[in-house]
């Protein structure tokens, strides 16, 4: 990690309202731009097609906001954040821009892009070939892990709201330790990062430790014994350095060592309120300024000023939630009221980030008791009979100010059976198919792991891959190597297509319950086959529901919103979901055609079962799995394998790429790979072990 650039909490307001007080009232938005580290040519001097050498400008965007403008004014806690000389509220967002040093050679399409927690993101070589510009821009402003500002990263600093009188703003916080064992103290990890709120005290009789024996998927608990206030510390402790340790707020030290077999839940008071939300506005006002802004208030000039025409944002995972979320809340106009992004690329992303609440944890991926599937996750209107809220939609407020982007959608099977997408297509009643909107695009990679696999043809499966989250466990399979790097390729260059000249996407392809290939999530209901060394009901049991849990009455359900003062929640009800039908083998129906699963080495899984520890049996979060086929009708024969074996299926290494030949020719005349993708895919297969003679069988 680069150097660490050090913040004290309202250093901030100090610094940016000496800044920013002389100036006279005028409408928020981007005051100031520092470029603090620019290189020129960047890439070793690399030349990228028609448009040359590139360069990149690393820096600093200052920023204020009205509290009371209408564009603003739904942030939470906003009005509780310090205040300029001229009334406005202030952060800092960090900014990464990626450009043609030639900037006629620009294709005036820039690409914002949403960092994952922190990381800096660089606008590939395609996509420099391409003469684009990327703008990698800080959102997150909780100040923890990856998201603490340094030179090397994106962030935003944002302030922590006070009372009228100045007094801290409080609230409840959770946080969890799970498989953790002996004397030594645990940080509390969301999913990445540490939790971002201290303790109000070190004072153990301020805070309750409790465990949990069990938990299943829909929320049921089995408690364990809690843990008295005088057996366990906010302090960092070892062997060397027993109990009551150190102090240390971000640290829980037990007295007797943690136990392996019990989750551990604390539950807190802390005032360290960050009002997150205004990650969305910055988010919004650095794209505005490059967009349309000559130069800042100080006259220094934009590098990108008149060349930039569409703006589009794209967020993979946590970050694609982002965009869903800063979508629905109407941050795609700036306070001038102009349309601010062209297209929104929202990637294996199902439901909103949890970010405009006060003690939001945005870095959290939808394990119990986090937040994040409230309200509609569908973009047009549509009812809500089960959670008893009104028929709306992600699009309302961009529909209202005529700011909707183009968006394009896409997903595969981890999102739907770890990261509770059903809803988005089907709604909580999972009754009727959802439509999608004109100016939405929805793709579903079928039968692949968060974000796709390594890709590649090999016989021999990867490792099994570790369950996401802190400390949940290893999968019992191998990992899913389906790829989405060729089917993303050619949506970006259909995407680009629509945006810049209007050339219509390719329809979207998805399961659905009127094709017949959404169905319960049961093994009966998806067909899938009974497979050696696979738990006889699975995936029966495995899917991560969506969960209507009760934060209590100062929070809002449609927004995603608020102040949430039951921690934790009470669970109201599991929401019914759908999942993709399969075929014979196990693989997935209905989604776009993928070379790996069109030519298959094996049952290509969205889920995984954790092979031990606490969460053993447990759906492996959001990973993927693989189980491959037998070689030989005789080996599948010895197993009571179903499953035809490669030489029933292939013949021989030729055959083989006969079939992955005939699989990118599907895959091309759809729009879902492009020509040299296809070409060397199929010279992949032909160098690979796949029923060749020189190779070994597993």
């Amino acid at each position: 990690m680069g150097r660490i650039i050090q913040r004290s909490y309202w250093v901030l307001g100090a610094t940016l309202t000496v800044l920013l007080a002389g100036a006279p009232p005028a409408q928020a938005h981007v005051k100031k731009i520092v470029v603090e580290k620019k290189v020129s040519p960047a890439f070793d001097g690399a030349s990228f097609g028609a448009a040359g050498q590139y360069e990149t400008l690393a820096g600093r965007a200052f920023g204020e906001l009205d509290p009371a403008d209408p564009h603003n004014s739904l942030i939470t806690d906003i009005r509780l954040a310090p205040k300029n000389a001229n009334g406005k509220v202030e952060y800092i967002a960090s900014f990464y821009l990626v450009k043609p040093m030639d900037m006629s050679k620009a294709s005036r399409l820039m690409w914002q892009d949403v960092p994952n927690r922190g990381g800096r993101i660089t606008i590939s070589p395609a996509q420099r070939n391409d003469g684009d510009i990327g703008l990698s821009s800080g959102w997150q402003g909780d100040n923890s892990g990856r998201t603490v500002p340094a030179d090397d990263n994106d962030w935003v600093t944002v302030p922590i709201a006070k009372n009228a009188d100045g007094s801290p703003v409080t609230g409840l916080v959770l946080g969890r330790i799970v498989n953790a064992s002996g004397v030594d103290s645990r940080p509390m990890i969301v999913n990445a990062n540490p939790v971002p709120y201290k303790p109000m005290t070190l004072d153990t009789t301020r805070a309750t430790l409790t465990t949990h024996r069990a938990e299943t998927m829909d929320g049921k608990i089995t408690e364990g014994p809690a843990i008295a206030s005088s057996d366990w510390a906010w302090a960092k402790c070892s062997a060397t350095n027993p109990f009551p340790g150190t102090p240390d707020p971000t640290q829980i030290c037990v007295k007797n060592g943690f136990d392996p077999k019990l989750l551990y839940q604390v539950v807190f008071t802390s005032q360290d309120a960050y009002v997150l939300g205004i990650g969305f506005a910055a988010f919004r006002d650095v794209a505005s300024f490059f967009k349309y802004e000559t130069k800042d208030d100080a006259g220094t000039p934009n590098p990108v000023a008149g060349n930039v025409a569409w703006v589009i944002s794209r967020g993979q995972s946590q970050s694609g939630n982002f965009l869903r979320a800063m979508i629905h809340l109407g941050f795609t106009e700036d306070e001038k009221n102009r349309k601010v992004y062209d297209g929104s690329w929202p990637i294996i992303a199902g439901k909103r980030v949890t970010l405009n609440t006060r003690f939001a944890l945005p870095d959290g991926a939808g394990k119990l008791y986090e937040a994040g599937p409230e309200g509609p996750q569908w973009w047009n209107d549509w009812p809500d009979p089960v959670r008893g809220l009104p028929a709306k939609g992600i699009l309302d407020r961009c529909t209202a100010s005529n700011s909707c982007p183009k968006i394009v959608e896409h997903f595969g099977a981890a999102e739907m059976w770890g990261l509770t997408l059903s809803p988005a297509f089907v709604g909580t009643s999972t009754e009727k198919d959802i439509p999608l909107p004109a100016n939405v695009r929805r793709y579903y990679i079928p039968s692949t792991q968060h974000g796709g696999g390594q890709g590649g043809f090999n016989v021999n499966p990867p490792n099994a891959p570790m369950c996401p989250g802190p400390n949940f466990g290893v999968g019992m399979f191998a990992a899913n190597p389906v790829p989405h790097t060729e089917t993303v390729s050619a949506l970006r260059y259909h995407f680009r297509n629509w945006v810049m000249k209007d050339i219509p996407m390719p329809a979207s392809v998805y399961p659905t319950l009127a094709n017949r290939n959404l169905v319960d999530p049961t093994k009966e209901a998806v067909g899938f086959p009974t497979i050696p060394g696979v738990p006889v009901h699975a995936p029966t049991g495995l899917i991560n529901p969506v969960l209507d849990y009760d934060w209590g009455p100062e929070f809002n359900y449609l927004d995603g919103s608020g102040v949430r003062t039951k921690v934790p929640p009470t669970i109201k009800r599991a929401i019914k979901m759908k999942v993709p039908r399969v075929d014979a083998d196990g693989n997935e129906l209905g989604g776009v055609p993928v070379v790996l699963r069109e030519a298959p080495l094996g049952t290509y899984l969205g889920w995984n079962v954790v092979a031990a520890g606490f969460n053993q049996g447990k759906l492996c979060n959001y990973a993927g799995g693989m189980i491959p086929f037998a070689r030989t009708k005789a080996e599948r024969d010895a197993t009571g394998d179903p499953r035809l074996s490669l030489e029933e299926r292939y013949k021989n290494h030729d055959g083989y790429i006969a079939a992955v030949r005939a699989a990118a020719a599907k895959a091309v005349a759809a729009g879902f790979l492009l020509q040299p993708d296809a070409d060397k895919l199929i010279a992949d297969a032909a160098s690979s072990n796949v029923l060749s003679p020189l190779s070994s069988s597993r």
